[in-house]
């Protein structure tokens, strides 16, 4: 139990979490309504890092022998919920987080996003396939399209819901991807949709 304590605290230890100055916010960002402070998002997010599976994808670039990302992560003011960039780490929207839930699911999202930065050689955001690819397995594994979440989204569909959610939403990104056109974007998700969608990498299976 002392040594679960001592790697926790050790993984801690190599995570710098900062929010963004006043003067750095975006003008005319829309927030959610009832978004927590940056004070109780920062807090929130050293929370979500300690979550098993946020816990799980760090140990796992560890042991991949990459650099564990992310070694900043930004607590802003922005268009979504977060976002992960190469050499840069993670960013948490507060302005729409309401809930720890949500912070959670954005960490996870993007430390799988990471996790690609990191094991997959030559790795490309420019490139609409390699841009897909890891969105899917994104939306895939961090339980984004979970169907309690679809509903609460106004999405009512039983039977395949999961993939259709993992597809509209990988689609929804790549197309914001500025190297990436909408036609671009749907035939990069339609073009790696099996093989991604059937990477669990560093799961065994999908959580």
């Amino acid at each position: 139990m002392a040594e679960g304590h001592a790697a926790a605290a050790a993984a801690e230890a190599d995570v710098r979490v900062e929010a963004e100055s006043s003067s750095q916010s975006q003008q005319g960002v829309a927030s959610s309504r009832g978004a927590m402070s940056q004070e109780d998002c920062v807090s929130g997010i050293r929370s979500a890092l300690n979550h098993p599976t946020a816990r799980f994808l760090r140990e796992q670039m560890e042991k991949s022998g990459c650099q564990v990302w992310p070694r900043l992560i930004r607590a802003a003011t922005c268009n979504s919920a977060g976002g992960y960039a190469s050499q840069e780490g993670i960013k948490v929207c507060c302005n729409h987080m309401t809930l720890q839930d949500e912070i959670n699911q954005v960490i996870i999202h993007e430390l799988i996003h990471a996790y690609d930065d990191c094991v997959t050689k030559n790795m490309n955001w420019k490139n609409c396939a390699h841009h897909a690819c890891s969105e899917i397995r994104a939306n895939h594994l961090s339980g984004d399209c979970h169907y309690k979440r679809e509903l609460l989204r106004g999405f009512m569909k039983i039977r395949g819901h999961e993939q259709d959610c993992v597809k509209r939403r990988a689609l929804m990104s790549v197309k914001n991807n500025p190297y990436c056109s909408e036609a671009a974007a749907k035939d990069a998700v339609e073009a790696v949709w099996h093989i991604c969608y059937n990477d669990t990498r560093p799961f065994d299976r999908a959580p």
